[in-house]
């Protein structure tokens, strides 16, 4: 897919009166279809994000480090013990403290039982061998590609609180986008929190990637110029930082939802992508910023940090089975490399030690 040179690494500060006002000149948008022709060459990004071998090892590695607490309060049930009801009391209780929650819990034993029965399991590790199947399986449905090249530019509006990693994984994205060639444009719509702006701003030097920001001011005008120039300058990806909200702070969602329904009218059909930057180690909070987060925006795609050390990996099966969302991306360290398109199968591995 052909795609446009990223422009060079300073970030952008935009001075911003109105929605629309820009310190840019930028030509009139380009008339329908042509916006359009991109969608003949989509990229999908899968697992292996990089064909090598080497680089896929050492990834998985790293997810087996990650989710090494988790894994260890699970798969040592399964070593010197007996098929029976100590056995099954001991999984329950592993897997609520993992934090897979009461429903996905009870439904993975519920159908553990039925699969021992009617397959005569004799052995605790066939018993591992059959959780390990019904917990891909479960999995699956949150194991989707991100597809690029639908529109040009592509605008993904990244939400999530603050603390959750999501100005980190912005820029870890952002780097990730460029080795399938694609050229990005960031928007630093956290307006208010200069920390933020700061950050942002590092992540672009260092990925040789504009950055529209602004000192305070209204965060949908900062976001509505950066899809403008995006579509003037023809970047392939434009990712629109948000400030970090909690979702019982029913006026900042508001704002949210502002910001999306302005991107629209920049845009139409944007946000491609809404996506949500998720703290694995929040457990089943992370699970209430979900589903609040989807009741106010509508998410297509989330992001999952921080499994690296954590012991709560259990919470993907949680949001499989209450608001199954697709995990575009899960990250497991500080790296860019860390952060890595989710799959059902291997996160099943490294948790149950396969």
């Amino acid at each position: 897919m052909a795609s446009a040179t990223p422009r060079p690494a300073a970030p952008v500060s935009v001075d911003i009166q109105s929605p629309g006002a820009s310190s840019i000149n930028e030509p009139e948008p380009e008339p329908e279809p042509e916006p359009e022709e991109p969608e003949l060459e989509t990229v999908e990004i899968v697992p292996p994000p990089v064909q090598d071998a080497g680089a896929r090892r050492s990834w998985l590695n790293r997810l087996k480090t990650g989710l090494s607490k988790t894994s260890s309060n699970l798969t040592g049930i399964f070593v010197g013990t007996r098929i029976d009801e100590d056995l099954y009391e001991e999984l329950e209780t592993a897997l609520l403290m993992s934090d897979a929650g009461v429903e996905a819990t009870e439904f993975l034993l519920e159908a553990l039982r039925e699969k021992v029965r009617t397959e005569r399991l004799s052995d605790p590790q066939q018993v591992k061998t059959a959780l390990r199947t019904l917990l891909v399986d479960l999995l699956k449905p949150l194991e989707k590609s991100l597809m690029l090249g639908r529109a040009q530019p592509l605008v993904m509006m990244i939400a999530g609180v603050n603390g959750a990693g999501k100005t980190t994984s912005i820029g870890k994205l952002a780097k990730h986008l460029q080795s399938f060639d694609q050229s990005v444009l960031l928007a630093a719509g956290d307006t208010f929190r200069a920390a933020a702006r700061e950050q942002l701003a590092i992540w672009g030097q260092r990925n040789n990637v504009t950055v529209m920001s602004q000192e305070s001011g209204d965060p949908a005008a900062v976001i509505f110029d950066a899809v403008g120039a995006a579509r003037a300058r023809k970047i392939d990806v434009m990712m629109a930082d948000t400030a970090g909200r909690l979702p019982t702070q029913l006026h900042l969602m508001e704002e949210l939802r502002k910001v999306k329904r302005v991107i629209g009218k920049a845009q139409d059909g944007a946000p491609h992508e809404v996506l949500l930057v998720i703290d694995a180690n929040t457990g089943q909070n992370a699970l209430a910023q979900v589903k609040a987060f989807d009741d106010a925006l509508g998410l297509t795609g989330l992001i999952v940090t921080k499994l690296d050390g954590t012991a709560k990996g259990g919470i993907l099966a949680a949001i499989a089975r209450q608001r199954p969302i697709p995990v575009y991306f899960i990250g497991v360290g500080e790296k860019v490399e860390d952060l890595q398109p989710f799959s059902a199968e291997e996160f099943s591995d490294a948790l149950l030690g396969g």
